[in-house]
């Protein structure tokens, strides 16, 4: 198995004059990449780095992140990017956690800096985009020798993620070179990427969604980076870079849907879209694909533990599930992808039958080392050589996964097990519902209760006797939420995956 920089090595030799990154105004091919990427390796090294060290990024998605990254791989350090949309003492803590040796800040976040937890990382600190304090990226950059590759094995560690905390404290997940290497593989097949595709992260480069990018790098693919979303300036970079392929969460697909003059841009070039990070409305899976009428549409399915995917709906489920107006397979997240074993589990490990619910396990080489620093984290959810992703799921007889739950976010009220995605997508069937999140409660008769909590598209008149009375004959009636609560946004992720726990936290002394 090779490492990452055997592969970055071989892809610049073989693509070496290709227009690889776009940024602003410049470009870059290949070759200047990795001459980059080897200066960048030098900084580290001048900064007393070695093999094993980490370094931490806290910066938008741009060209000198990739190259940051990259460094870290060509050079055996171990960069750590991390959410810039963290308080002070949230990125203080993973900083400490994964013992970070300097911090690589861009200029517009270098005020988080003031912070009093995190001023001590002042004296360690390089800026990208300014020269504050004398330590300027691009100077110590140009000055920088070029570090030679250090030889890494497939399992040292990559790069260190931290979860999103959905469902408790962040952990720092290590991936390896053989996990990255071996899903952009795994993938790749179903994908179809070209030499000519123009791949666009809009992921946050924290997040391990943008690890699909590895797919387009080894086919020598060219990479346009999306510093801040916005609907209108996802329409805009598609129509002016012609992008051919990204990866964006329902919640930003939605919102470009919903641009007044959506129809007035040329999206013609994209022909390939990967939906994942939360399920997405079968009404709105419609929607996106009579908008994007050119559009090969993917959902994929994983975590940050398996770098990421461990499945794929592909375009030709989607295609022949519209065909034969079969909609519930529009539901499923897919089949696993080549080389990933995925099993549904009871309480006690045990396999169960199709059809029936339990926990998703899966094993492939694309399933991560372990969680920093966290031993029995690791030990409880790596267990006889399969990783227990915490979902609850069944698979069918044509080895499809349907998604049902969370295990923490399954509420169960007066004994019966409810599966709160279930009832969303109910929910999602309303005219008048833009977005939905369904949780539980304490409840003193029935243990929890159903809440719904609802964003109401733009200018509908909507009441919670119409949310009830929609519910009714469509699902059990202990099913139907008994409270509902109107907002204005649902707090989510940077990738737009709803944060369930912060909503139980502020509902759930509401019932």
């Amino acid at each position: 198995m090779a490492t990452l920089p055997d592969m970055l090595r071989s892809i610049s030799h073989q693509h070496h004059d290709k227009i690889a990154f776009w940024e602003a105004e410049n470009h870059y091919s290949y070759g200047q990449f990795l001459e980059r990427v080897q200066s960048a390796a030098g900084i580290l090294a001048n900064m007393g780095l070695g093999p094993g060290d980490r370094f931490a990024i806290v910066a938008p998605n741009r060209f000198e992140t990739a190259i940051l990254i990259y460094a870290g791989y060509w050079s055996g350090t171990v960069p750590v990017p991390l959410n810039f949309r963290l308080a002070p003492p949230e990125i203080c803590f993973m900083l400490d956690d994964c013992n970070a040796k300097c911090l690589f800040i861009d200029d517009s976040f270098a005020a988080l800096l003031n912070d009093e937890k995190l001023k001590t990382w002042k004296d360690t600190t390089i800026f990208i985009g300014s020269d504050k304090e004398g330590r300027s990226y691009e100077t110590m950059l140009a000055n920088a020798d070029k570090a030679p590759e250090f030889h890494s094995n497939p399992d040292d560690d990559a790069i260190i993620l931290y979860t999103g905390g959905t469902t408790g404290r962040s952990k720092g997940v290590r991936l390896s070179h053989r996990n990255i290497i071996s899903d952009a593989l795994q993938c790749a097949p179903i994908l179809g990427p070209r030499r000519d595709d123009i791949y666009l992260h809009a992921a946050p480069m924290f997040h391990s969604a943008d690890l699909l990018g590895t797919v387009w790098i080894l086919f020598g693919a060219g990479h346009v980076y999306m510093p801040t979303f916005s609907p209108v300036g996802l329409l805009e970079i598609i129509e002016r870079c012609n992008i051919t392929f990204t990866m964006l969460p329902p919640t930003m697909i939605i919102m470009a849907l919903q641009v007044s003059d959506f129809h007035n841009y040329e999206l013609s070039s994209l022909r390939g879209l990967i939906y994942g990070a939360s399920p997405m409305a079968v009404e709105w899976i419609k929607k996106t694909i009579d908008a994007f009428p050119s559009v090969e549409l993917y959902q994929g399915y994983g975590l940050t533990e398996t770098s990421p995917l461990l499945t794929i709906l592909s375009w030709q489920t989607h295609h022949e599930a519209l065909e034969k107006n079969n909609h519930e397979r529009l539901k499923s997240c897919g089949h696993p992808i080549p080389g990933v074993e995925l099993r549904i589990v009871n309480d006690n490990d045990q396999e169960v039958l199709p059809g029936n619910a339990g926990e998703v396990v899966a094993r492939g080489p694309n399933v991560m080392e372990g969680y920093l620093n966290l031993e029995n984290d690791t030990a409880e959810v790596l267990r006889n050589g399969w990783f227990h992703t915490g979902d609850v799921g069944q698979i069918d007889t044509d080895g499809l996964l349907y998604l049902l739950d969370r295990k923490k976010d399954m509420v169960i009220s007066g004994g019966e097990n409810i599966y709160t995605s279930e009832v969303e997508a109910t929910l999602y069937k309303h005219p008048s519902v833009q977005e939905v999140a369904v949780i539980g409660i304490p409840d003193e008769k029935f243990g929890e209760a159903l809440m719904a909590v609802i964003v109401a598209l733009p200018d509908a008149s909507i009441t919670e006797d119409d949310i009830i009375q929609h519910c009714r004959g469509k699902i059990g009636g202990y099913k139907i939420p008994r409270h509902i609560q109107f907002v204005d946004a649902i707090p989510k992720s940077a990738l737009g995956k709803i944060l369930k726990t912060e909503l139980r936290k502020e509902f759930s002394d509401k019932a």
